[in-house]
């Protein structure tokens, strides 16, 4: 059932949320969360695709924010609320609603997002693109319990990753962390099975893939040792080799689908390691509402590595957002053998959330 209401007021909002919910014979509300979309005219809907899906798995109330601030001084002068109300049907497990809004309003979308939100139920707040520099500052982040956006929908990918740790608060996420879930829980298992010191590591992935200095900087943090980062055609991350004393544990996927673990003393197994589309990553955030502690020490970790140059293929160098070239690793925090040792240890006893 759709209802489209124009020039209209939350509280007529809610009613029409009422309506919808009586015409599909559903009066009761069985949703566990609010699910909050910031996004534009031309994104609005794949990111509402990607929000049905996982609301399959977590039932929701979702709040399309489309602004549309304007561009004449008259359009930018008003102030007006559209909204369309979508229940039953398509919608998956839960409500709809599409609020577009028009000049003045477009600077104040938490005004008309609270009204709306689902009494005692957590507020989860998503960027698909334009995200704010910080997103715990921006009006309707404070309003959430989790801020997700998404570094490789941006220009500058690296770049805003080292500006997601310098702005870093309790709940903040991204898809690009959420995006390795798969290769940390291989990796991890793996060190369980090998309990070998490792002395170095390499991670192979497109250039300016932010999803690649992620885990090059969560390998760097926890085991303590160099992290090397090298760019391969993709498509996404590919490899992923630690060297230890008995030899080279390597996670190889070049088909972007089906991945190859290889370990000194052990027969090659095959390792389903798919890339996911948004809907997967976002039904993944969800399950969680507690900040995420291993994505903070690695984005953290890597302020000041962030940007430098990346090897390329046959030798060259290349920086990603324009810096002077350099590695694109250094070694990390100091340590002994006993310290190393202990590093790797905690990464193979972690499992991803």
């Amino acid at each position: 059932m759709n209802i489209d209401l124009t020039d209209t007021t939350s509280s007529q909002i809610n009613a029409a949320l009422v309506r919808a919910r009586r015409s599909t014979g559903t009066p009761a509300i069985g949703m566990v969360l609010t699910f909050v979309i910031v996004t534009d005219e031309g994104s609005h809907y794949d990111a509402l695709r990607a929000a049905r899906e996982a609301s399959k798995e977590h039932p929701s109330r979702i709040l399309v924010v489309i602004k549309r601030p304007g561009r004449s001084p008259r359009d930018r002068a008003m102030a007006r609320l559209d909204a369309e109300v979508r229940a039953g049907g398509e919608t998956g497990s839960g409500e709809t609603v599409l609020l577009r809004l028009h000049g003045e309003l477009a600077h104040h979308a938490h005004s008309a997002v609270l009204p709306l939100l689902l009494p005692d139920a957590p507020v989860v707040v998503w960027w698909p693109e334009d995200a704010p520099e910080d997103p715990h500052e921006d009006l309707l982040g404070q309003l959430s319990a989790r801020r997700i956006t998404d570094a490789a929908a941006t220009e500058d990918p690296v770049g805003t990753l080292a500006q997601r740790a310098r702005t870093y608060t309790p709940g903040d996420t991204d898809l690009a962390w959420t995006r390795i879930t798969g290769w940390r829980s291989v990796l991890a298992a793996a060190l369980d099975q090998k309990h070998s010191e490792i002395t170095s590591a390499v991670v192979e992935g497109e250039a300016y893939n932010p999803s690649s200095e992620l885990l090059a900087l969560w390998l760097a943090d926890r085991l303590g040792v160099p992290v090397e980062r090298t760019v391969s055609e993709g498509p996404g991350l590919t490899a992923v080799r630690l060297e230890t004393a008995d030899g080279t544990i390597c996670l190889d996927r070049a088909d972007g689908s089906l991945a190859e673990l290889a370990m000194p003393g052990q027969p090659d197994r095959h390792v389903a390691l798919h890339r996911r589309n948004t809907a997967e990553l976002i039904a993944e955030e969800l399950r969680r509402l507690d900040p995420d502690e291993a994505y903070a020490s690695a984005v953290k970790f890597g302020v000041s590595k962030l940007g430098k140059a990346v090897i390329e293929p046959g030798g060259g160098t290349a920086s990603p957002n324009g810096a002077e070239a350099a590695e694109a690793s250094e070694p990390a925090a100091p340590g002994g053998p006993a310290a190393q040792a202990n590093a790797a240890d905690r990464a193979g006893r972690e499992r991803a959330t």
